[in-house]
């Protein structure tokens, strides 16, 4: 469970959350996800604005009156943003803010030094530009960025981070949204998901998980444990939100990701001839549908099949779509016997007393 994937850069942390992906073990030697699979050398860096050619475009008008100082890193001169009504803190904003805006210009907002730096220990192009507080130096990791490098003042990065303070967020930087992300809403052809997968063998499909942090442990754990990708049903949160990002510990940004509904998720399934199973408390069990407990014996049979395996809400639990289309699944909780709950209502009683 502690040990880290070799194919992974990111930090690999046990959690709760995670334990029903224990259900099964992935198959033998998978196939690894390359940092060249996942952001292609001729992608296309230039970014589509409202108002603005590019997201060049927006570097430009921040840094028009800059005064020429020091140089920076690789020989750049340092380049400055002061106000908050520039067009590129605007930008900046949105992208923090709208799912939709991130989606529709492929672009994400990273916030503070350590999800920068776990982007930046497999895939630097990413990103387009750095925002640094001013006074800051670029940390060694980002020696050979490239790219746009503007030095902010507090108020700027108060702006852009959505932090009352800037003691914890010194950097901010605006990267690519993944090429294996999916956003099937958009898609009407049909086609969106060819070449995403190979034949998967393990996808952790979310079931209106809305907890950011929820998402992105889950997601982590997912690529702790070798699976192929996420696919996340309607009334899940975005990936890609900030807290998410922060959880996924950079895996949301690595593993294939799809978001989609239930007519998606079928044509998937049946695609590849996948077997769809559920977590689901035993208490919670509708007596009209046998649930399965969590055994040696159900993961061994599993081991050869392909398999997705649903999670539900943190409120609501499965949805009716998922507790119709799937076979249930409960881990044991064998240390929650009688003796437990009495000693622990006792406690509780006392206390009130």
């Amino acid at each position: 469970m502690g040990a880290k994937p070799t194919s992974r850069s990111y930090q690999t942390q046990h959690s709760p959350v995670a334990t029903p992906m224990l259900l099964v073990r992935a198959p033998p030697s998978p196939a690894p996800l390359s940092a060249a699979a996942n952001f292609p050398a001729d992608l296309e860096r230039p970014l589509r604005l409202r108002g603005l050619s590019s997201s060049r475009a927006g570097v430009t008008t921040a840094t028009a009156t800059a005064k020429p100082a020091a140089s920076s890193l690789g020989g750049q001169k340092r380049k400055q943003v002061t106000s908050v009504a520039n067009p590129l803190v605007k930008h900046c904003v949105k992208l923090r803010l709208s799912a939709a805006y991130r989606r529709s210009c492929r672009r994400l907002l990273l916030v503070g030094l350590a999800p920068i730096l776990e982007v930046c220990s497999f895939e630097l192009e990413a990103i387009d530009y750095l925002l640094l507080l001013d006074g800051v130096e670029a940390p060694e990791a980002l020696r050979e960025f490239s790219g746009d490098i503007l030095y902010v003042s507090a108020a700027v990065m108060k702006k852009v981070s959505g932090m009352q303070s800037v003691d914890s967020t010194e950097a901010v930087a605006v990267m690519h949204m993944p090429n294996h992300f999916r956003d099937l809403g958009s898609h009407q052809d049909g086609d969106a998901l060819d070449g995403l997968f190979s034949y998967p063998k393990r996808i952790l499909v979310l079931d209106g998980i809305q907890d950011p942090g929820n998402l992105g442990t889950l997601i982590r754990s997912a690529c702790a444990f070798k699976w192929d990708g996420v696919f996340l049903l309607p009334a899940c949160c975005d990936p890609f939100n900030e807290k998410a990002i922060r959880a996924a510990r950079g895996a949301s940004l690595q593993l294939p990701i799809v978001s989609g509904t239930w007519h998606d998720l079928h044509a998937l399934v049946t695609k590849y001839r996948m077997k769809m199973m559920a977590g689901h408390p035993e208490s919670s069990s509708d007596a009209s549908k046998e649930t399965y407990s969590l055994s040696n014996e159900l993961a061994d049979s599993l081991l050869n099949e392909s398999l997705c395996l649903v999670l539900g809400s943190e409120g609501n639990g499965l949805s009716a779509e998922t507790l119709q289309a799937c076979e249930l699944v409960n881990i044991p909780m064998e240390a929650w016997n009688c003796t437990t709950h009495q000693v622990l209502s006792r406690r509780v009683n006392r206390k009130r007393t």
